[in-house]
């Protein structure tokens, strides 16, 4: 996403497919509710974080220098229960801009309700005014739910293997 993209998305609320779900940007004075569902994100990865408030701290970092765009989900009844953060990359292949979906989470208490749908279509929509050439995420193999979520919306399973050499360089979550 473009700064000047950032700067107009602000703290917008949209109506997604389920009326009773909305997505909106967070902003600074968000960065409480989103770290509780980072949190609840990293656990349900099996990350061992050392330091409690390294999820906020990460967050409002990312918030803050606008390296990232992080969308929450609020469910009639249930509250804020689900986010999502999305980077900037770029696609040699296509020569152009594209979209990392880095993460996506639904609380225990949001799910079902079409939270995890509509954070991922706000993802594409903010995606395709942006003018990039694609989204890409990635899930663990036994995540079978997401995964159908994900095909369900369009997204396509790649023939590429992806790689990862950890130099564990002052991560606290072990990232």
């Amino acid at each position: 996403m473009t700064g000047q993209a950032a700067q107009q998305q602000g703290s917008q609320s949209t109506p997604q497919t389920d009326p009773g779900v909305v997505v909106r940007a967070a902003g600074a004075a968000d960065v409480e509710a989103a770290a509780v569902l980072f949190r609840g994100y990293l656990d349900f990865y099996e990350v061992e974080v050392q330091d409690p408030d390294a999820p906020r701290a990460f967050l409002a970092e990312r918030i803050a220098k606008d390296e990232s765009m992080v969308l929450l989900a609020d469910a009639p009844g249930h509250g804020t229960v689900g986010f999502a953060q999305v980077y900037r990359a770029f696609s040699s292949l296509s020569l152009t801009t594209a979209w990392i979906l880095n993460d996506l989470y639904v609380a225990p208490s949001g799910r079902r309700t079409g939270a995890g749908r509509a954070l991922l279509r706000e993802v594409l929509r903010r995606a395709r005014e942006a003018g990039v050439s694609g989204v890409q995420l990635e899930t663990a193999y036994d995540n079978t739910v997401a995964q159908g979520l994900y095909e369900a919306e369009g997204f396509v399973r790649e023939q590429f293997h992806v790689y990862f050499h950890d130099l564990g360089a002052g991560t606290s979550a072990g990232a």
